[in-house]
């Protein structure tokens, strides 16, 4: 059963791999504006930035799930423009943003390669909670376990290939540094492993990216949605005035 599973993930992931690439494209900004939207108060004693959640579309939303400015990122945790975006916006994102009330985020990992996945089957291995957090860190450590991998071996690689299926993920994570650092971090070493072997939660990943990839016409990471409409990639200043165009201000 796991076998099959991670072959159907393994055969789905091609399909996104032809038309994703990590682009970095712009897309001029309209000058329309709203009316500036008021702050709105988080449950007390909490912020809003506190509340994460898993969405039906299987992604994950931080802040108030009924704003009325609504950010989704489609984003790669191999991708290097994905990370500076992460780098440049998270804090003032989640703590500006976020925390008024006015804006969610919602954070939907898109498989670009097979690095992704063992890379994406870490980070959604705790609780909802954590995801974007452990996200966001391992995107400001993306270098390390891309170094890592450039530094290891033909025959390193060439063994891992050779491997069960079930197992090939859970290889390649303790090659790149991965699982070290996700212990590190708060998840038990078995629990790792077996979020790595976990055959039906990396089919439903590659599934999720095929079906996204055709359905919003992704050709690249990050890709976004604001209220709906879909902007290309783009950086956390063009992103900001969108924001306050649209009523976050």
């Amino acid at each position: 059963m796991t076998r099959s599973h991670f072959r159907t993930a393994l055969t789905l992931l091609v399909a996104p791999l032809a038309l994703a690439a990590c682009d970095k494209t712009e897309e001029a900004a309209t000058n329309e504006q709203a009316a500036p939207i008021e702050n709105i108060a988080p449950p007390a004693g909490t912020e809003w930035s506190d509340t994460v959640v898993k969405t039906e579309k299987g992604g994950y939303l931080m802040g108030n799930p009924d704003a009325p400015i609504k950010l989704v990122e489609f984003g790669a945790l191999s991708c290097s423009h994905c990370a500076d975006f992460a780098t440049a916006s998270f804090d003032e994102l989640r703590g500006e943003y976020v925390n008024s009330g006015r804006v969610s985020y919602e954070l939907r990992y898109f498989m670009l390669n097979s690095l992704d996945m063992p890379l994406t089957l870490l980070a959604t291995c705790s609780t909802p909670e954590a995801s974007i957090a452990l996200a966001e860190q391992i995107w400001g450590n993306q270098h390390q376990f891309f170094e890592a991998l450039q530094q290891s071996t033909d025959a390193q690689r060439a063994a891992i290939e050779k491997m069960p299926l079930d197992q090939r993920f859970v290889a390649l994570s303790q090659l790149m540094g991965l699982t070290d650092f996700v212990t590190a971090r708060g998840i038990a070493l078995d629990q790792a492993n077996a979020c790595l072997a976990d055959g039906k939660k990396a089919e439903e990943l590659a599934e999720q990216t095929r079906t996204e990839a055709t359905e919003y016409e992704i050709t690249g990471t990050p890709t976004f949605l604001l209220n709906g409409e879909k902007l290309e990639a783009m950086d956390w200043n063009d992103m900001k005035a969108r924001l306050q165009r649209a009523g976050a201000r």
